[in-house]
């Protein structure tokens, strides 16, 4: 469990570093600050596009094997971002970074399968979240450090002797799991990666007033999508795995984390707005202000694992959505003159919901899955996340360029985005599902 966590903490905390230093990338090299934003997007896409390719890898070569082969992508691509001297550079090294991540997320899932026996895989999962959730909190408070003392370059030379001791730990202790005869599907690989980020890319561009390429884009990604749906029918183990949303227990574990990460993206994006426009904050308090969303949604994380598997996901899944639902919607009401307190508690109580719901949906889909169909699995719970964040961040887009107000409008959208990912939740009690 220790390599499968220093990976995922590696991933995490790299990401959640660079958002810190973006201010400062831009004008060292001399690039907008709209145009900065794709070294997260860059990172971001190029993990979308390769998460479930790299599982559908994974099922055939070995989980392990690819976990440690994006350790290694890893740490070359920092590397390669921390020499980087223009935003081409920086963005194709981040690019890299991202298929090293995919390569991380997209199997941890599916290896705590066979480290934690099913009656105990809550625990794993929680155990998993607590580190998500401790990376992404302390990345802001890690790279705020670096660059206090050092230039931006050092954000990725941190990543170097963590690169190294993951890949170190996952060499000697990661299991060995089962293979697939099944050979890799090349065709279905480019397929699927192109299908993913052509239609981000056009939806993006068309939700920021594009019309003739974001529409280009967007027909492509359809015809990738159709290519790759008639290239994989009555394939036994396809890339894009359907099959399992046809399992009503997993579509609606599915759903539901698609509609939580939405929800969480709305606040993420809107709520530094928010402080700033609305409650008249500093930047440089913003930060602090945020961090117990991180912080509470790894503590809760941990501490449901010792329920998630005795409690049904339709019970403790529903209730961390409603919580979330109401931290939100309490944020939305406040008066312009809160105090940091009032701020705090209830960001801390929606990441506390955040932070229930995760560990027995994601165990519900991993145990709603056949077996030998892990890294299928696996691979549809980091889409799950990294779709709803993406499709998030997209909303976010549009409600910014066409509403009046738009950081309130984001988190009322919240709100309303977790009640409902709540009520689809609860729907599996209702039919007698977990």
């Amino acid at each position: 469990m220790a390599a499968v966590a220093l990976s995922v903490l590696l991933s995490v905390l790299d990401y959640a570093i660079a958002n810190v230093a973006l201010p400062t990338i831009a004008r060292d090299i001399h690039t907008s600050a709209s145009d900065s934003i794709w070294v997260i997007n860059a990172y971001q896409l190029a993990s979308l596009s390769m998460l479930l390719p790299l599982a559908s890898i994974g099922a055939r070569i070995g989980f392990a094997r690819v976990c440690r082969i994006g350790i290694a992508l890893f740490l070359v691509a920092s590397a390669c971002c921390a020499v980087s001297h223009t935003l081409l550079e920086l963005a194709l090294a981040r690019a890299l970074q991202g298929i090293g991540g995919a390569c991380i997320m997209g199997v941890n899932v599916a290896l705590l399968r066979f480290i934690y026996p099913s009656e105990s895989l809550g625990k794993g999962i929680a155990l998993n979240g607590l580190v998500v959730g401790f990376g992404v909190a302390l990345g802001p408070t890690v790279g705020s450090i670096v660059l206090s003392f050092a230039t931006w370059p050092w954000i990725f030379w941190i990543n170097i002797p963590l690169a190294l001791a993951a890949l170190l730990l996952a060499t000697a202790a990661l299991p060995v799991t089962p293979r697939g005869a099944t050979p890799v599907d090349i065709r279905g690989i480019v397929l699927t990666a192109t299908a993913f980020c052509t239609s981000v890319i056009g939806a993006d561009d068309l939700v920021h007033g594009g019309s003739g390429a974001a529409l280009l884009f967007l027909l492509l990604g359809v015809a990738s999508w159709v290519g790759l749906l008639a290239h994989q029918r009555g394939r036994e183990n396809p890339i894009l795995p359907l099959d399992l949303l046809r399992l009503p227990e997993f579509l609606v574990a599915f759903g539901v984390g698609v509609s939580a990460f939405v929800a969480s993206n709305f606040f993420i994006i809107a709520m530094p707005f928010t402080l700033e426009e609305t409650f008249h904050r500093p930047e440089t308090i913003t930060g602090f202000l945020i961090t117990p969303w991180a912080a509470c949604v790894g503590i809760a994380s941990y501490a449901v694992g010792k329920f998630a598997d005795r409690v049904p996901a339709a019970i403790l899944s529903s209730v961390g959505m409603l919580v979330t639902a109401s931290g939100f919607l309490a944020l939305w009401l406040l008066p312009t003159d809160a105090s940091n307190f009032d701020i705090v508690w209830r960001t801390g109580l929606a990441g506390t919901g955040f932070g229930i719901f995760q560990p027995p949906n994601n165990r519900a889909m991993m145990l709603a899955a056949p077996k030998g169909r892990e890294g299928g699995a696996s691979g549809l719970v980091s889409v799950a996340r990294l779709g709803g964040q993406t499709a998030g961040a997209l909303m976010v887009a549009g409600v910014f360029a066409h509403a009046a107000h738009p950081s309130s409008l984001c988190l009322a959208l919240a709100a309303v985005v977790a009640l409902g990912g709540a009520a689809l939740s609860a729907s599996r009690r209702l039919v007698g599902r977990v």
